[in-house]
C-alpha cells in the first residue's frame, strides 16, 4: 500500500518505515530510537507500523533479514551455476563483500544491536545465517572432495575466516578509502582462494 505522505512520497509504507528505522538506528542506536520517532520520520501512524511490523524488535530483525535474503538468493544463484567450483566460490565470496558494503548501515545496526532482539528472533536470525554459511561451506567442501582445494584447512575454519572479515566491515571499511567495493571484494575473495589452493 503506497499512500502518499504530506510531501507526496508514494513509497510503500513498509519501505518507508524500514528506511526511517535504518537511518535512526544508524544515527542514534536502536535503544535510543523511539517508535514515535520512527513513525514521524516515515510520515505514517503508529497503527501503520504495528500493522506491518508488530514491534520495533520486528523492524530491527527485518533490517538484517532483508540483506540476508538478498545474499542468500545471490549465493544460491552462484552455487547453482554450471561453472568450475573455484569460479563459483570466488564469485560468492566477492558478492557477499559487495552486498554487505552496499548495506553497511544495516550491517552496523545489526551487529551493534543484535542483543536487543527477543530470544525467538535471535534464534531465527542464527538459523537464517547458518543456512547461508552452510551453503557457502558446501562449495568449499565440493572443491576439497574433487581435489581443486586443499583439505589441510577444515572448511569450517575457512568459512569463519572469510565471514570474520565480512561481518566486521562496518567497523573498518571506509567508503572514501583507496579501494572501491568491488576491488576490496576481489582482494578478499582472492585471499580466500589462495588459502584453499593445494
Amino acid at each position: 500500500m503506497a499512500k502518499a505522505t504530506a510531501d507526496g512520497d508514494t513509497t510503500p509504507v513498509p519501505q518507508r518505515l524500514l528506511a526511517a528505522a535504518t537511518r535512526l538506528f544508524a544515527e542514534r542506536g536502536y535503544d535510543r530510537t523511539s517508535v514515535q520517532e520512527i513513525v514521524e520520520t516515515a510520515g505514517v501512524t503508529k497503527g501503520a507500523l504495528y500493522h506491518y511490523f508488530g514491534s520495533k524488535d520486528d523492524l530491527l530483525h527485518e533490517v538484517y533479514a532483508r540483506v540476508l535474503r538478498l545474499q542468500q538468493e545471490r549465493l544460491d544463484a552462484f552455487a547453482d551455476k554450471n561453472e568450475p567450483v573455484e569460479r563459483r566460490l570466488r564469485e560468492a565470496a566477492a558478492d557477499v563483500v559487495v552486498t554487505t558494503i552496499d548495506n553497511l548501515d544495516d550491517a552496523a545496526i545489526f551487529f551493534r544491536s543484535m542483543h536487543h532482539l527477543s530470544p525467538e528472533k535471535n534464534k531465527q536470525v542464527r538459523v537464517e545465517r547458518r543456512r547461508y554459511h552452510e551453503r557457502f561451506r558446501a562449495l568449499i567442501e565440493e572443491g576439497q572432495r574433487t581435489g581443486v582445494f586443499s583439505t589441510e584447512t577444515p572448511a569450517d575454519l575457512v568459512v569463519d575466516y572469510h565471514f570474520g572479515s565480512v561481518h566486521h566491515l562496518s567497523t573498518w571499511y571506509r567508503p572514501n578509502g583507496p579501494l572501491t567495493p568491488q576491488q576490496l571484494a576481489d582482494q578478499l575473495a582472492d585471499l580466500l582462494l589462495r588459502a584453499l589452493r593445494p
